[in-house]
């Protein structure tokens, strides 16, 4: 199952709708590439809306800590909303919630940006 991203922008602020799963390949690959470019074209405030992830696997957790990496090195700001108990869990046990911004909603990852 491919990873599919859709674009949108809300307030100046960049969101990708991600559907599918985030393994080692061409969706961990496609991920990275697009938010590099995201950043590249001057985006500073990102949200992955990530409420129909299905699956998440080492590789994609990496690919995920790379992103957060790159926007902070680029002063961009990357936030995750929509996660979801099991993958809040994965977050959790891997003490990854201490590295990512995390929000419950798309709304509230939008507002939490300073204006």
């Amino acid at each position: 199952m491919a990873l599919k991203m859709t674009d949108s922008e809300t307030n100046g602020t960049s969101v990708v709708t991600l559907d599918g799963r985030i393994v080692l390949g061409e969706e961990s690959q496609a991920l990275r590439q697009k938010l590099k470019s995201l950043i590249a074209e001057g985006n500073k405030k990102i949200i992955l809306n990530m409420d129909n992830i299905k699956y998440i696997d080492s590789a994609g957790l990496g690919t995920l800590i790379a992103a957060h990496y790159t926007a902070k090195t680029q002063g961009a700001s990357l936030r995750l909303s929509h996660l979801g108990s099991k993958f809040q869990d994965v977050l959790q046990v891997t003490k990854l919630l201490e590295v990512f911004d995390v929000i419950d909603t798309e709304t509230a990852a939008v507002a939490s940006f300073p204006k």
